[in-house]
């Protein structure tokens, strides 16, 4: 299933970092019940790979759901082989996005300048994550859409929450990388949803 498919149904990545495998079940419920539609394990999480395939074994088809923070191509390997189906990096590696697309995943490896994106894009990638966002802004967003192909997909990714969100969609986002304004380490499925029902009111505004 194409990308753009999962952001129709929400423009939110749930970035899960610190997430356990035995509350990731309940926590993906949660952003499930907000309408979210895609959530990525970074793997810098505790047993990442266990959590992922949870996740997967829950929610099969109603949740796209990957890794972030991958740095190998081994990562893939691994991160294919628990069902995720998203690739994502803090940084442009070609390698990386050339393995997820040998695999059918899809890929979102980070960039921050054009030549960085080119790059990425020529290695296959589905979308850009541009990042670290807060040291970007929705003007830079802007400025490299009017370089980059029509209809190339940016995310920005860091700092992110519901107060920020509507400039970067008016600047052209096609989705945000959400991670502390929706889950923090200890957060309760309860909370979790209480974030992402804020986050998606903003993106829906």
């Amino acid at each position: 299933m194409e990308l753009r498919h999962w952001l129709a149904r929400c423009p939110l990545i749930a970035i899960l970092h610190g997430v356990k495998p035995d509350e990731v079940v309940a926590i993906g419920a949660a952003l499930i019940g907000e309408g979210v539609a895609i959530a990525e394990v970074p793997l810098n999480s505790p047993q990442p790979i266990d959590s992922i395939a949870r996740l997967v074994r829950a929610f099969g088809e109603r949740l796209l759901i990957g890794a972030g923070t991958v740095m190998t191509a081994a990562q893939v390997r691994e991160i294919a082989a628990a069902g995720g189906r998203l690739i994502v990096t803090p940084h442009a590696d070609a390698t990386i996005v050339e393995a997820a697309k040998q695999r059918g995943l899809l890929a979102v490896p980070g960039c921050f300048t054009p030549t960085e994106a080119f790059a990425m894009l020529a290695a296959g990638a589905d979308a850009l994550k541009l990042f670290p966002a807060e040291a970007a802004s929705p003007a830079v967003l802007r400025a490299l859409q009017a370089v980059l192909p029509p209809g190339t997909a940016l995310f920005p990714v860091g700092g992110i929450d519901a107060a920020n969100i509507a400039g970067w969609r008016a600047a052209g986002a096609a989705g945000f990388g959400i991670g502390s304004a929706i889950y923090r380490p200890g957060d309760s499925p309860d909370a979790v949803a209480a974030k992402a029902r804020g986050l998606v009111s903003a993106v829906g505004s």
